[in-house]
């Protein structure tokens, strides 16, 4: 972050631990404190651990609750954060800062406000509270950029996506990037810091930026109703005693981004896991048109439905297999290239065509996830 300490030594270096190990460890503080909440406080999970600790919370079949701070990448997909979710986790916090995605280049934060939105979506979806860190008066900022920023983020609360935030303003220190490199920033340093380790943050002119003191009070209201519901179908200006800039952001923008239907392709390497239970199989007939097939309807279960989805006898055969093999205690893990090898090697053809499209499409709901 260019905001943040990071090249101090406790922060830029630390030592990664295995999904393995974090549980091992969880399930020693159950015992010895009764307590199964747990925050993890890394600056930002990796997804990849995140998920392999889903996986081994759940074999282990530990109840817990946990949540922890995220960068919002794009490998937040639906599945994973269904998996998340399984595994007892209830909320993430990541910082979309800025919400403006030339300031959001400028600190190389790597992602975009459409990929937060899109992200934001998968988690709420998935039963997971999202909370946001927010910053304004980052050096070069405008008034204009502080409004339209505010509007990303009340488009974020009306589209349901965002649940809680809290506004931060920008501070330089003297370990940031910035603090190091003001003039690339075209920042001016006013003081220097005293040296210990409390006292490291500098007065600093930001003369090409807005008055961005101005704008505490507004942002900081108008947040504290967005979060409750209210207020949403405000102008902006009305959250100011002074004259502010009409937003740029077409009044949509965030409700048309998440109405565009998301594909990912998923590698051949992606694994796949049945986190629901599969029960039962029975043949059933369909008749149209006086033609009548045999086919086969599969039923699985999870904690608060039944779902049932009917295919072509020989394809359910083969799905009954496979998806007893999939089962998330099964340690193995069967990757997509294994799920395709293993489709035709029993004499079926179009694997996409059957994997990726309903009804089998649909079985995210009974926890068969691609992750």
């Amino acid at each position: 972050m260019y905001f943040c300490d990071i090249s101090l030594d406790y922060i830029k270096n630390y030592e990664p631990v295995t999904a393995q190990l974090l549980c091992d460890r969880m399930e020693e503080m159950v015992i010895q404190t009764g307590q199964t909440g747990f925050h993890f406080v890394d600056e930002a999970a990796p997804p990849a651990l995140m998920r392999e600790l889903a996986l081994e919370i759940i074999r282990r079949k530990i109840i817990v609750s946990w949540w922890t701070n995220i960068r919002f990448e794009k490998s937040f997909t639906r599945d994973l954060c269904l998996l998340l979710k399984a595994s007892g986790c209830i909320g993430v916090s990541g910082g979309l800062e800025v919400a403006s995605d030339r300031l959001l280049a400028l600190i190389e934060k790597g992602i975009t406000v459409a990929q937060v939105a899109r992200v934001n979506k998968n988690f709420t979806e998935a039963g997971i509270m999202v909370h946001a860190y927010l910053m304004y008066g980052f050096p070069t900022q405008t008034a204009q950029e502080t409004i339209d920023s505010l509007e990303m983020v009340r488009q974020l609360f009306e589209a349901g996506v965002l649940q809680s935030a809290f506004w931060h303003q920008f501070t330089m220190t003297a370990h940031s990037p910035v603090g190091l490199n003001p003039e690339k920033y075209k920042v001016k340093k006013l003081t220097e810091a005293t040296g210990t380790f409390a006292n490291n943050d500098i007065v600093h002119e930001d003369p090409t930026g807005a008055d961005h003191d101005a704008f505490s009070f507004g942002l900081k209201k108008s947040l504290l109703n967005f979060m409750h519901g209210n207020c949403l179908d405000y102008s902006l200006n009305k959250w100011f005693d002074f004259k502010v800039p009409k937003t740029t952001v077409p009044s949509h923008y965030i409700a048309d981004i998440l109405s565009q239907e998301e594909y990912i392709m998923h590698k051949p390497t992606a694994k796949n896991y049945l986190a629901g239970e599969y029960t039962s199989s029975r043949k059933i007939y369909q008749i149209k048109k006086g033609s009548q097939w045999e086919m086969m309807s599969l039923t699985f279960e999870t904690k608060t439905e039944t779902i049932t989805i009917n295919v072509d006898q020989q394809k359910g055969e083969w799905l009954e297999k496979m998806v007893t093999q999939l089962s998330i205690y099964n340690n193995k893990g069967y990757t997509l290239k294994d799920v395709k090898e293993s489709y035709e090697a029993a004499g079926l053809e179009d694997f996409e065509l059957f994997w990726d499209n309903k009804p089998v499409s649909t079985l995210y709901k009974a926890g068969l996830l691609k992750l």
